[in-house]
């Protein structure tokens, strides 16, 4: 059975038919040929597939495309506007927050979201927002230092 979705990525609307038990990943990545999201575990453990939706972060590869319908998807390709790289995007470049990259588009989306909910986050929370975020490389003292200079970037404070 082939179902139409409708959903907003990278603030263009979008049409999509496909069969209801895909996972958001598959589709950003094969049917929308936006291939930031990576696939890591496909258990959502790892969190290199992460997106908003809707201003939250979220595993794409396990959540089915029917959640999606109706939702504001952003992706890594969504943050820079044009040439100008979101200030998270500066701060993981600056701090050098991505050895080998793969896990850096689910740790930028996951810092993001939290500096639209906490713009002046503690190391603490820093910490407990990110959890769960797994860097095969180990770079999270520099993953932390980014996240505290996009907070001061963005706040002119921060942790």
């Amino acid at each position: 059975m082939i179902i139409t979705v409708k959903l907003v990525v990278n603030g263009e609307p979008k049409t999509v038919e496909t069969e209801p038990d895909r996972p958001l990943l598959d589709v950003i990545r094969e049917d929308l040929q936006l291939t930031g999201a990576k696939y890591g575990c496909g258990e959502g453990e790892c969190r290199a597939c992460t997106v908003l939706m809707d201003g939250r972060p979220v595993t794409a590869c396990d959540t089915p495309i029917t959640k999606a319908d109706g939702t504001r998807i952003v992706t890594i390709e969504g943050l820079a506007e044009g040439d100008a790289l979101h200030p998270v995007q500066e701060a993981f470049i600056a701090e050098g927050a991505m050895q080998c990259g793969f896990c850096a588009t689910g740790m930028i989306l996951t810092a993001v979201s939290l500096l639209e909910q906490n713009p002046s986050p503690t190391d603490a929370q820093i910490v407990e927002w990110m959890n769960g975020n797994l860097c095969r490389c180990c770079g999270y003292p520099s993953i932390l230092n980014a996240v505290r200079r996009a907070a001061r970037q963005t706040t002119g404070a921060g942790a």
